[in-house]
């Protein structure tokens, strides 16, 4: 099973996403589907049934405060020099204040996973494949304003994704609610 541990994001914040998606400038790729949009806190790839138990019993164990987030700027990652990427640039948001729990997360997990390097709290909201004018296409994301979302964050999810013709589809394996 292709699992991930995520904060899911409220629909009314999504609504809000698909108002700045909708202010990209024109490209070759794909936008985040509604459905899909999450802050991805520890990605663990395949594991197997017996491996998905341990996760679920280790995240049980978690003790942390709920917290308000909040969306606070845009922001990509060039990929141009990495042949290891399909796509060439990564639109994201950043997400405030989300890294307490995440490192809460790899501290439970620590003796089934490697810890993250560098976790940076960020919101995919689109993939890039190309376009005309890159330099163009990048000052013209660097103008879109990003209005205040914040929201509360009062639980965590252990996520399945299945893979088929359409993309990703994403669904709840378990629902971990904060204190």
């Amino acid at each position: 099973m292709r699992t991930f541990v995520s904060i899911n994001i409220p629909e009314k914040v999504k609504k809000e996403i698909e108002k700045i998606q909708d202010k990209l400038p024109e490209f070759y790729g794909k936008k985040t589907e509604f459905e899909n949009l999450h802050l991805t806190l520890k990605f663990l790839g395949e594991i197997d049934e017996k491996k998905v138990e341990l996760v679920k019993k280790k995240l049980k164990e978690i003790k942390f405060e709920k917290f308000e987030t909040e969306i606070d700027s845009l922001g990509f990652f060039d990929n141009r020099k990495s042949k290891k990427y399909q796509q060439k640039i990564i639109i994201w948001l950043h997400m405030k204040d989300c890294e307490g729990l995440q490192k809460e997360i790899d501290e439970k997990l620590k003796d089934l996973f490697k810890p993250e390097e560098r976790f940076m709290s960020h919101l995919t909201i689109a993939r890039v494949k190309s376009v005309k004018d890159k330099r163009k296409f990048l000052e013209e994301l660097k103008k879109i304003k990003i209005p205040a979302l914040k929201f509360n964050v009062d639980c965590f999810y252990l996520m399945k994704s299945e893979l088929d013709t359409k993309g990703s589809k994403y669904s709840v394996v378990e629902k971990y609610d904060l204190n």
